[in-house]
């Protein structure tokens, strides 16, 4: 018994030593592995942070100063960021942060903007009007991509300019950016574009008024379905009337709820765009669903259908929906701090034609729309 114990203690010591050393070690490794992988990712970010911090501030002055954001902090954000690439060409302890940013950042923004959307509001529209929506929508995304293609622009690029355009402008290029595999010079140069005329299509609906002879109804369904942001329809329908704003709010929730859909049909139709650019270098992997249907789509998806049960409530969806926007306008200083200006200089004339045709077409669609509903 005696030998055994002595055999035995000895014996198993050093084994579990070993493993004990070995578990340390691989501990160890990891723990360098992702602090590394931290401290690699960190001077970037920051100075993404950095830029959305002041892109917040500016925001934050334009309201003061006007009573709404006419030009958002996510635009800010890209032009900022720019502005200081043509300045400053990060190094390479910034490129990984400033990628993650762009990239990881975007995806999780994505995923999050699904706590904000409910069924409740396509029930409360109404079935002809609903219907109506998601036609112009659908009609603005074809007629705006083929005019975009008739005037030479890339295929990824087209579908940005058309899906911000049919949709919600900066929200809706962001969210279908990533899943097309959009090159990030395409992305700043459609927001930029589709942004300036945004904002001057905020400043030029009311004149309709008087032209067509729109009704304030008319007139607030008009901005719903044309106006790209949320914040915007409030900035052109305010200055109306309360009908019009609270039609132009409605129309407008319901033209966002489209951006779920869309983006998931566009993750199928990605599988069969022509190779452009980067995109052109990578090799073609395995197909499958979760190939086909990215990991944001489904968080998105996910977090919608909570929202639509009632699992989300509304003193957590309105947070997470800030928190969304936050890291939207982070992944966009991001990305402006990746683009050459001469990119946009090359491509501006083309750019501005197509979002301006892409733009007639919507307002075409939408008066056709209105008169089609007898909208009093």
């Amino acid at each position: 018994m005696s030998v055994k114990g002595i055999t035995t203690a000895p014996s198993e010591a050093p084994r579990s030593g070993v493993a004990g050393g070995e578990n340390s070690r691989g501990e160890i490794a990891r723990g360098k592995t992702a602090g590394g992988r931290i401290a690699s990712l960190l001077p970037g970010i920051l100075v993404c942070l950095a830029v959305t911090a002041a892109s917040l501030a500016v925001q934050a002055l334009e309201e003061r100063a006007t009573g709404h954001p006419y030009v958002e902090a996510l635009v800010i954000a890209i032009l900022l960021g720019i502005a200081l690439r043509t300045l400053w060409s990060p190094g390479e302890r910034f490129r990984a942060g400033i990628a993650f940013s762009a990239k990881q950042v975007l995806e999780l923004a994505v995923t999050l903007l699904g706590a904000s959307i409910s069924l409740g509001a396509i029930v409360a529209s109404g079935t002809s009007l609903l219907t109506g929506i998601v036609a112009t929508v659908v009609l603005a995304i074809v007629a705006s991509y083929v005019i975009c293609r008739v005037l030479g622009l890339p295929a990824r690029m087209a579908i940005l300019v058309a899906c911000g355009n049919a949709i919600c402008g900066n929200s809706a290029i962001a969210a279908v950016a990533p899943v097309i595999g959009a090159d990030s010079k395409d992305v700043v140069a459609a927001i930029a574009f589709t942004a300036v005329l945004g904002v001057l299509m905020v400043l030029g609906l009311p004149l309709f008024i008087p032209l067509v002879g729109l009704s304030e109804h008319q007139y607030g369904t008009l901005a719903g379905l044309t106006v790209y942001a949320v914040p915007q329809v409030l900035a052109a329908t305010v200055p109306v009337g309360i009908l019009a704003t609270q039609v132009g709010t409605l129309v407008k929730l319901v033209r966002v709820l489209m951006l779920g859909p869309v983006v998931v049909a566009f993750s199928f139709i990605a599988q069969h765009l022509p190779a452009e650019g980067a995109v052109a270098k990578a090799k073609p992997g395995r197909l499958g669903f979760f190939k086909i249907v990215p990991w944001f789509i489904l968080g998105f998806l996910a977090l919608a259908s909570l929202r639509s049960l009632g699992l989300v409530p509304e003193t957590a969806s309105q947070p997470i929906t800030r928190l969304a926007g936050l890291l939207t306008v982070v992944s966009m200083a991001a990305l402006g701090l990746g683009v050459d200006v001469r990119v946009l200089a090359r491509v501006g004339g083309r750019v501005t034609l197509a979002v301006t045709g892409s733009l007639v077409v919507l307002l075409a669609v939408s008066l056709s729309l209105i008169w089609a509903l007898r909208i009093a």
